[in-house]
Protein backbone atom coordinates (compact mmCIF):
# COMPACT_ATOMS: atom_id res chain seq x y z
CA UNK A 1 0.00 0.00 0.00
CA UNK A 2 1.13 3.97 -1.27
CA UNK A 3 2.72 5.24 2.27
CA UNK A 4 0.72 8.40 3.31
CA UNK A 5 1.65 11.76 3.17
CA UNK A 6 1.30 14.07 6.50
CA UNK A 7 1.78 17.68 6.45
CA UNK A 8 2.46 18.90 9.72
CA UNK A 9 2.62 22.49 10.98
CA UNK A 10 4.50 23.24 14.55
CA UNK A 11 6.61 19.89 14.11
CA UNK A 12 9.40 21.27 15.86
CA UNK A 13 7.62 21.35 19.34
CA UNK A 14 7.72 18.78 21.76
CA UNK A 15 4.46 16.97 20.57
CA UNK A 16 5.87 17.26 17.17
CA UNK A 17 8.87 15.53 17.17
CA UNK A 18 7.23 12.82 19.32
CA UNK A 19 4.75 12.76 16.49
CA UNK A 20 7.15 12.86 13.36
CA UNK A 21 8.61 10.11 15.10
CA UNK A 22 5.21 8.13 15.60
CA UNK A 23 4.50 8.35 12.16
CA UNK A 24 7.29 7.61 10.10
CA UNK A 25 7.84 4.13 12.58
CA UNK A 26 4.43 3.20 10.98
CA UNK A 27 5.43 3.96 7.29
CA UNK A 28 3.65 7.51 6.56
CA UNK A 29 5.82 9.98 5.09
CA UNK A 30 5.68 13.50 6.44
CA UNK A 31 5.89 17.31 5.45
CA UNK A 32 7.16 19.19 8.02
CA UNK A 33 6.73 23.28 7.94
CA UNK A 34 9.27 25.24 9.61
CA UNK A 35 9.83 28.80 9.46
CA UNK A 36 13.11 28.70 10.17
CA UNK A 37 15.17 25.78 8.29
CA UNK A 38 18.74 26.66 9.55
CA UNK A 39 17.64 27.10 13.34
CA UNK A 40 14.99 23.67 13.91
CA UNK A 41 16.21 21.66 10.37
CA UNK A 42 18.44 19.77 11.84
CA UNK A 43 16.86 18.57 14.87
CA UNK A 44 13.11 18.01 12.88
CA UNK A 45 15.93 15.69 10.28
CA UNK A 46 16.51 13.68 13.68
CA UNK A 47 13.33 12.76 13.98
CA UNK A 48 13.16 10.41 11.09
CA UNK A 49 14.99 8.01 8.49
CA UNK A 50 15.64 9.65 5.22
CA UNK A 51 13.14 9.57 2.69
CA UNK A 52 10.32 9.44 5.58
CA UNK A 53 10.77 13.18 5.49
CA UNK A 54 10.90 16.77 3.66
CA UNK A 55 11.55 19.59 5.75
CA UNK A 56 9.99 22.45 4.09
CA UNK A 57 11.02 26.83 5.30
CA UNK A 58 7.93 28.44 5.00
CA UNK A 59 6.21 31.75 6.67
CA UNK A 60 2.61 29.96 8.02
CA UNK A 61 0.79 33.00 6.70
CA UNK A 62 2.34 32.64 2.91
CA UNK A 63 -0.69 31.12 1.65
CA UNK A 64 0.61 30.81 -2.32
CA UNK A 65 3.33 28.55 -0.54
CA UNK A 66 1.60 26.51 1.79
CA UNK A 67 -1.22 25.70 -1.06
CA UNK A 68 1.51 23.65 -3.12
CA UNK A 69 2.05 21.38 -0.18
CA UNK A 70 -1.04 20.56 0.24
CA UNK A 71 -1.20 19.07 -3.89
CA UNK A 72 1.13 16.41 -2.23
CA UNK A 73 -0.47 15.53 1.31
CA UNK A 74 -3.12 12.92 2.14
CA UNK A 75 -3.33 14.74 5.81
CA UNK A 76 -3.32 18.00 7.34
CA UNK A 77 -1.81 18.44 11.10
CA UNK A 78 -2.08 21.37 12.76
CA UNK A 79 -0.02 21.78 16.03
CA UNK A 80 0.49 25.62 16.17
CA UNK A 81 -0.25 27.51 19.15
CA UNK A 82 0.89 30.67 21.67
CA UNK A 83 0.50 30.96 24.78
CA UNK A 84 1.08 34.47 24.85
CA UNK A 85 1.14 37.27 21.69
CA UNK A 86 3.99 39.33 20.78
CA UNK A 87 4.17 42.12 18.36
CA UNK A 88 5.54 40.09 15.25
CA UNK A 89 2.10 39.07 13.87
CA UNK A 90 1.51 36.14 16.61
CA UNK A 91 -1.07 37.33 17.72
CA UNK A 92 -3.49 34.86 19.43
CA UNK A 93 -6.36 36.03 16.63
CA UNK A 94 -3.72 35.16 13.55
CA UNK A 95 -2.62 31.76 15.23
CA UNK A 96 -5.44 30.08 16.76
CA UNK A 97 -8.13 31.47 14.07
CA UNK A 98 -7.13 32.64 10.96
CA UNK A 99 -4.28 30.13 10.43
CA UNK A 100 -6.48 27.23 10.98
CA UNK A 101 -9.60 28.39 9.28
CA UNK A 102 -6.76 28.80 6.16
CA UNK A 103 -5.93 24.97 6.74
CA UNK A 104 -9.38 24.16 6.72
CA UNK A 105 -10.09 25.74 3.34
CA UNK A 106 -7.40 24.40 1.81
CA UNK A 107 -8.25 20.50 2.84
CA UNK A 108 -11.50 21.19 1.69
CA UNK A 109 -9.96 22.69 -1.73
CA UNK A 110 -7.35 19.92 -2.17
CA UNK A 111 -9.91 17.22 -1.16
CA UNK A 112 -7.95 15.78 1.47
CA UNK A 113 -8.43 12.41 3.93
CA UNK A 114 -8.30 14.17 7.37
CA UNK A 115 -7.14 17.20 8.86
CA UNK A 116 -6.18 17.06 12.61
CA UNK A 117 -6.00 20.48 14.97
CA UNK A 118 -4.28 20.27 18.10
CA UNK A 119 -7.01 22.52 20.48
CA UNK A 120 -7.28 22.99 24.17
CA UNK A 121 -8.91 22.08 26.64
CA UNK A 122 -11.66 24.22 28.96
CA UNK A 123 -11.82 26.37 26.25
CA UNK A 124 -15.62 26.47 26.43
CA UNK A 125 -15.91 27.81 30.15
CA UNK A 126 -12.97 30.55 29.80
CA UNK A 127 -15.20 33.01 27.90
CA UNK A 128 -12.57 35.98 29.73
CA UNK A 129 -9.52 34.41 28.16
CA UNK A 130 -8.80 35.76 24.89
CA UNK A 131 -6.59 32.62 24.36
CA UNK A 132 -9.39 30.60 24.91
CA UNK A 133 -11.97 32.57 22.63
CA UNK A 134 -9.92 32.72 19.74
CA UNK A 135 -9.13 29.08 20.26
CA UNK A 136 -12.93 28.68 19.97
CA UNK A 137 -13.39 30.96 17.08
CA UNK A 138 -10.61 28.17 15.38
CA UNK A 139 -12.38 25.37 15.87
CA UNK A 140 -15.64 26.80 14.66
CA UNK A 141 -14.23 28.00 11.40
CA UNK A 142 -12.72 24.62 11.14
CA UNK A 143 -15.77 22.83 11.66
CA UNK A 144 -17.23 24.90 8.85
CA UNK A 145 -14.96 24.65 6.25
CA UNK A 146 -13.93 20.93 6.16
CA UNK A 147 -16.55 18.52 7.69
CA UNK A 148 -13.73 15.85 7.55
CA UNK A 149 -11.29 17.60 10.68
CA UNK A 150 -10.79 16.21 13.78
CA UNK A 151 -10.09 18.69 16.88
CA UNK A 152 -8.31 17.33 20.02
CA UNK A 153 -8.64 19.38 23.22
CA UNK A 154 -6.01 17.74 25.09
CA UNK A 155 -5.30 18.82 28.86
CA UNK A 156 -1.76 20.15 30.13
CA UNK A 157 0.93 18.06 28.20
CA UNK A 158 4.04 17.24 29.67
CA UNK A 159 7.35 15.26 28.91
CA UNK A 160 11.03 15.91 29.85
CA UNK A 161 10.94 18.42 26.77
CA UNK A 162 8.08 20.48 28.06
CA UNK A 163 7.28 24.03 29.29
CA UNK A 164 5.59 22.96 32.33
CA UNK A 165 7.03 20.42 34.37
CA UNK A 166 10.62 22.03 33.40
CA UNK A 167 9.52 25.77 34.15
CA UNK A 168 8.18 24.64 37.12
CA UNK A 169 11.08 22.27 38.42
CA UNK A 170 13.25 25.37 37.79
CA UNK A 171 11.15 27.84 39.92
CA UNK A 172 10.68 26.15 42.53
CA UNK A 173 14.72 25.30 42.61
CA UNK A 174 15.29 28.57 42.36
CA UNK A 175 12.06 30.31 44.24
CA UNK A 176 11.62 30.11 48.60
CA UNK A 177 8.32 30.82 48.09
CA UNK A 178 5.71 30.29 45.41
CA UNK A 179 2.44 31.43 44.77
CA UNK A 180 -0.61 29.46 44.71
CA UNK A 181 -3.02 31.18 42.37
CA UNK A 182 -6.59 30.52 42.95
CA UNK A 183 -5.59 28.85 46.12
CA UNK A 184 -4.23 26.06 43.86
CA UNK A 185 -7.37 24.52 43.10
CA UNK A 186 -7.55 24.23 39.63
CA UNK A 187 -8.04 20.83 38.18
CA UNK A 188 -6.01 19.50 35.75
CA UNK A 189 -5.42 16.30 34.03
CA UNK A 190 -2.36 16.12 32.59
CA UNK A 191 -1.52 13.63 29.62
CA UNK A 192 1.78 12.64 28.34
CA UNK A 193 3.09 13.69 25.15
CA UNK A 194 3.69 10.14 24.05
CA UNK A 195 0.16 9.39 25.08
CA UNK A 196 -1.05 12.07 22.66
CA UNK A 197 1.08 11.25 20.46
CA UNK A 198 -0.16 7.58 20.32
CA UNK A 199 -3.69 8.79 20.28
CA UNK A 200 -3.17 10.83 17.20
CA UNK A 201 -2.27 8.07 15.27
CA UNK A 202 -4.57 5.85 16.33
CA UNK A 203 -6.85 8.72 15.08
CA UNK A 204 -5.53 8.57 11.45
CA UNK A 205 -5.11 4.27 11.34
CA UNK A 206 -9.08 4.00 12.55
CA UNK A 207 -12.19 5.26 11.44
CA UNK A 208 -12.46 7.79 14.27
CA UNK A 209 -15.70 9.98 13.69
CA UNK A 210 -15.80 12.24 16.64
CA UNK A 211 -15.45 16.16 14.93
CA UNK A 212 -14.38 17.00 18.84
CA UNK A 213 -11.87 14.87 21.34
CA UNK A 214 -11.18 15.37 24.56
CA UNK A 215 -7.34 14.03 25.60
CA UNK A 216 -6.88 13.33 29.10
CA UNK A 217 -4.52 11.60 31.05
CA UNK A 218 -5.55 8.21 34.02
CA UNK A 219 -5.37 10.98 36.89
CA UNK A 220 -7.12 14.78 37.94
CA UNK A 221 -4.73 16.42 40.11
CA UNK A 222 -4.95 20.26 41.47
CA UNK A 223 -2.21 23.01 40.82
CA UNK A 224 -1.12 22.67 44.19
CA UNK A 225 -0.73 18.76 43.33
CA UNK A 226 1.44 18.99 40.80
CA UNK A 227 3.79 21.48 42.97
CA UNK A 228 3.92 19.49 45.47
CA UNK A 229 4.65 16.51 43.60
CA UNK A 230 7.46 18.11 41.96
CA UNK A 231 8.63 19.04 45.10
CA UNK A 232 8.65 15.92 46.23
CA UNK A 233 10.60 14.92 43.29
CA UNK A 234 13.41 17.32 43.59
CA UNK A 235 13.90 17.00 47.23
CA UNK A 236 12.97 20.35 48.01
CA UNK A 237 10.68 22.22 50.63
CA UNK A 238 9.37 25.80 49.66
CA UNK A 239 6.33 27.57 51.30
CA UNK A 240 3.17 27.62 49.02
CA UNK A 241 1.48 30.98 49.67
CA UNK A 242 -2.01 31.25 48.22
CA UNK A 243 -1.76 35.04 46.47
CA UNK A 244 -4.70 36.92 46.54
CA UNK A 245 -6.17 37.84 42.96
CA UNK A 246 -5.24 41.77 43.35
CA UNK A 247 -1.87 40.58 43.74
CA UNK A 248 -1.59 37.60 41.34
CA UNK A 249 -3.26 39.93 38.57
CA UNK A 250 -0.67 42.89 39.41
CA UNK A 251 2.21 40.56 39.47
CA UNK A 252 1.01 39.16 36.30
CA UNK A 253 0.89 42.61 34.52
CA UNK A 254 4.41 43.00 35.32
CA UNK A 255 5.24 39.59 34.22
CA UNK A 256 3.83 39.84 30.68
CA UNK A 257 6.64 42.23 29.96
CA UNK A 258 9.40 40.59 30.13
CA UNK A 259 10.12 38.61 26.46
CA UNK A 260 8.93 35.32 28.06
CA UNK A 261 6.78 36.35 30.31
CA UNK A 262 6.20 33.77 33.25
CA UNK A 263 2.85 34.20 33.50
CA UNK A 264 0.39 36.89 31.50
CA UNK A 265 -3.18 38.13 32.85
CA UNK A 266 -4.69 35.90 30.13
CA UNK A 267 -3.07 32.96 31.77
CA UNK A 268 -4.26 33.98 35.18
CA UNK A 269 -8.08 34.33 34.00
CA UNK A 270 -7.54 31.20 32.26
CA UNK A 271 -5.90 29.12 35.51
CA UNK A 272 -9.36 30.01 37.16
CA UNK A 273 -10.88 27.66 35.36
CA UNK A 274 -10.30 23.35 35.20
CA UNK A 275 -8.63 21.85 32.53
CA UNK A 276 -9.95 18.35 32.98
CA UNK A 277 -12.71 16.40 30.71
CA UNK A 278 -16.29 18.07 30.46
CA UNK A 279 -18.24 15.67 29.87
CA UNK A 280 -19.61 17.26 26.97
CA UNK A 281 -17.68 15.33 24.17
CA UNK A 282 -16.06 12.21 23.58
CA UNK A 283 -12.74 11.54 25.58
CA UNK A 284 -9.92 9.20 24.18
CA UNK A 285 -10.87 6.94 26.80
CA UNK A 286 -14.53 6.72 25.23
CA UNK A 287 -12.62 5.60 21.87
CA UNK A 288 -10.86 2.29 24.24
CA UNK A 289 -7.76 4.35 23.77
CA UNK A 290 -7.02 5.21 27.66
CA UNK A 291 -3.62 7.05 28.53
CA UNK A 292 -1.93 5.00 31.16
CA UNK A 293 1.21 7.08 32.08
CA UNK A 294 1.09 8.68 35.10
CA UNK A 295 2.44 12.04 35.86
CA UNK A 296 4.44 11.05 38.88
CA UNK A 297 6.06 7.95 37.36
CA UNK A 298 7.15 9.91 34.36
CA UNK A 299 8.40 13.21 36.03
CA UNK A 300 10.20 11.31 38.24
CA UNK A 301 12.71 9.57 35.20
CA UNK A 302 13.68 13.65 34.52
CA UNK A 303 13.11 15.50 37.65
CA UNK A 304 16.98 14.50 38.36
CA UNK A 305 17.87 17.56 36.64
CA UNK A 306 16.71 19.81 39.67
CA UNK A 307 18.31 17.82 42.40
CA UNK A 308 21.27 18.32 43.97
CA UNK A 309 23.90 15.78 42.95
CA UNK A 310 21.88 15.29 39.66
CA UNK A 311 22.12 12.05 37.76
CA UNK A 312 24.00 10.95 40.89
CA UNK A 313 20.50 11.68 42.66
CA UNK A 314 18.80 9.08 41.18
CA UNK A 315 18.01 5.52 42.81
CA UNK A 316 20.62 3.79 40.23
CA UNK A 317 23.30 5.57 42.35
CA UNK A 318 21.51 5.25 45.52
CA UNK A 319 24.22 3.42 47.65
CA UNK A 320 22.34 1.88 50.17
CA UNK A 321 20.04 0.21 47.88
CA UNK A 322 22.94 -1.24 45.35
CA UNK A 323 24.70 -2.61 48.57
CA UNK A 324 21.35 -4.26 49.89
CA UNK A 325 20.85 -5.80 46.55
CA UNK A 326 24.51 -7.53 46.74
Amino acid sequence: MKAKNCLIFGGSGQIGSNLIRKLTKNNLRVIVVTRNIHQKGLKIKTQANAGYIDIVESDIHDEEKIRKLFEKSDICINLIGILYENKKGNTFKNIHTVFPALLAKLCKQYDLESFIHLSALGINEAKDSKYAKTKLDGEKEIIRNFSKSIILRPSVVFSRSDNFTTQFMTLLNRLPIFPLYYSGETKFSPIHCSDLTDIIYYILSHDVNSQIIECIGPEVLTFKDILKILLDLIDKKRILIPFPFPLANLSAKFFQLLPKPLITQDQLRLLKYDNVASGKYKTNFDLGFPSKLRFYDEVKKYCYMWRSGGQFSTEKYDFKKVVKNK
